[in-house]
Order: C-alpha cells, then sequence, then structure tokens
C-alpha cells in the first residue's frame, strides 16, 4: 500500500512538473522585431504588457505570462534556423519566404496587415530630392510595381500599400542626365530585391542602372548608406529604421513606405497551438 501512494505522489510530481514546462518562443532580438513579436502574443490573449508599452516593448515589460512562457532572443535572420529547437517561432516575413515558409499557409498566428510596420526606401538625410533617389523613387512605387505585388502575392503574405502609384516616372526629373548613370540600393533577398528588379526594368529604359545589392542582415544595409558607400536600402519597416537612427546616430531618412509585411507565428516542436492553449 506505502508503494502505492509513494509510486501515486511520484507519478503526481511528475505531471505537476511536466505541466509547469516552459514552453519556448524564439523571437528576434532587436528591439523593434521583438515587441513586434511580443504584440502579437499579447493581441492574441497569451500574454500581458504594460499599458505604456509600445513598438519597443521587450519581454521585460512583460506583466502577465500565465503560459510560462520562455523568450529565446535571437538575430532575426537566424530565427528561422532554430525553429526546430523551440516549441514556436516568430519570424519576420522576409526570413520567412527565404526558408520556404508560406506566412499565410504555414503559420498559426498572424499579423494584421494594417500595421505601423511599412516597409521603406531609405537615404542619408540631404539626398531626398537628388536625381537620382527621386528617379529611384517614381520607379519602386510604380503601378508596374504594385501589380508586381498583388500577382505574386496573392495570398496577403505581402500587401501593397501604394495609393498612387506612378508610371514610373518623375516629370521632374532629367532623365536625359541620368542617362548611363548607376543608382545602387541594399536589399534583402525576398521579397524586397524581387520587388527592385521591376524597378530594375524602369529605370532601363532611361538608360539607367539599378544596381540591387543583396545582404542577409538587418545592419549593414544602413550601414552602408549613412556611409555613403550605397544610394539607398530597401529591407525594413519604419519603426526598426526609427529606433535603428535612435540607437547609432545615424542619419537616415524614409522617402518612400512601399509594403507591408505581416509577422507570423510558426510550430516548431508544437505542430498547433493546444499547448498555448492549455
Amino acid at each position: 500500500m506505502k508503494k502505492l501512494i509513494v509510486l501515486a505522489l511520484s507519478l503526481a510530481l511528475v505531471l505537476v512538473s511536466v505541466s509547469a514546462m516552459a514552453l519556448t518562443i524564439a523571437v528576434p532580438n532587436d528591439t523593434t522585431n521583438e515587441a513586434r513579436a511580443l504584440l502579437l502574443l499579447q493581441s492574441n490573449g497569451y500574454i500581458k504588457l504594460k499599458e505604456d508599452a509600445g513598438i519597443t516593448a521587450t519581454k521585460e515589460d512583460i506583466v502577465e505570462n500565465p503560459h510560462n512562457i520562455e523568450f529565446q532572443e535571437v538575430e532575426a535572420a537566424m530565427v528561422p534556423n532554430i525553429k526546430a529547437d523551440v516549441d514556436y517561432a516568430i519570424i519576420n516575413n522576409n526570413y520567412a519566404l527565404d526558408a520556404g515558409l508560406s506566412p499565410t499557409g504555414d503559420s498559426l498566428l498572424i499579423e494584421s496587415a494594417e500595421s505601423p510596420y511599412v516597409n521603406v526606401v531609405t537615404v542619408l538625410a540631404g539626398n531626398e530630392e537628388s536625381a537620382k533617389i527621386k528617379a529611384l523613387i517614381a520607379a519602386v512605387t510604380s503601378q508596374k510595381v504594385a501589380d508586381y505585388i498583388a500577382a505574386t502575392y496573392p495570398d496577403g503574405s505581402v500587401v501593397c500599400v501604394l495609393e498612387n502609384p506612378t508610371n514610373g516616372f518623375d516629370d521632374s526629373v532629367d532623365y536625359d542626365a541620368l542617362a548611363g548613370q548607376t543608382i545602387s540600393i541594399a536589399a534583402s533577398p525576398t521579397p524586397h530585391a524581387q520587388i527592385l528588379a521591376i524597378a530594375k526594368e524602369i529605370l532601363a529604359e532611361k538608360n539607367i542602372t539599378l544596381d540591387i545589392i543583396e545582404y542577409s542582415d538587418y545592419v549593414q544595409p544602413n550601414m552602408v548608406v549613412e556611409a555613403g558607400e550605397v544610394d539607398a536600402n530597401y529591407f525594413a519597416h519604419i519603426p526598426y529604421q526609427d529606433d535603428f537612427n535612435k540607437e547609432n546616430g545615424t542619419h537616415l531618412v524614409n522617402v518612400a513606405g512601399i509594403h507591408v509585411e505581416p509577422m507570423a507565428l510558426y510550430g516548431g516542436k508544437q505542430a498547433d497551438l493546444s499547448a498555448l492553449n492549455q
């Protein structure tokens, strides 16, 4: 009888221990994208943040964590690589696409496209009105780009935000004077470089070369623009760029908002949300 009691108590302790085990969720470790991930969880009722925590919230701002979630903070580009090692992973759309994931088909939770996280073309302050940048903006905010995004991402994984697309050209620009010149732009491979390929075709009509330089991280595209080595970049959203300037003393300005990429939560060790819904 005593052995049965001891066995029952041991089993009960094991069950309590298992139920108390933390769920691990991998999130980007940069301030704005970590906040974005936390806000996604809060909007679905899994955590609660301080009332004044906004788009720069961190895990230190969590005031309620009923599911005992542990957050593994990782460089944004690396989150897909550790997805299998954690229960869940919240991944930026561009890195999800690069990893072969469908944000709308494979995710378990996804943001609304109505968000402040508009991906923008960014330049060094003082260059906004240069002929090169005005020509670039006209091409990347064109109807051809809007049509490309709609046709390529009909599932809503990339949402165009262009309200008044251009015909690809700016009447104030002397394109003859720009003929034979090169405009350089740093970009993430997916979907930014793909979208820029449409702008490249437009600029080629005026004998202007668009040199698209691909980067896989969220730092170098800003640093090469700040240093004047590259004319512009197109890889990040507005809150990230604003925070980057604040943290690094850079002088980058956003000159055109192009699209939104809803961030999403994907299963790792967990195949569904049941572990979070217990």
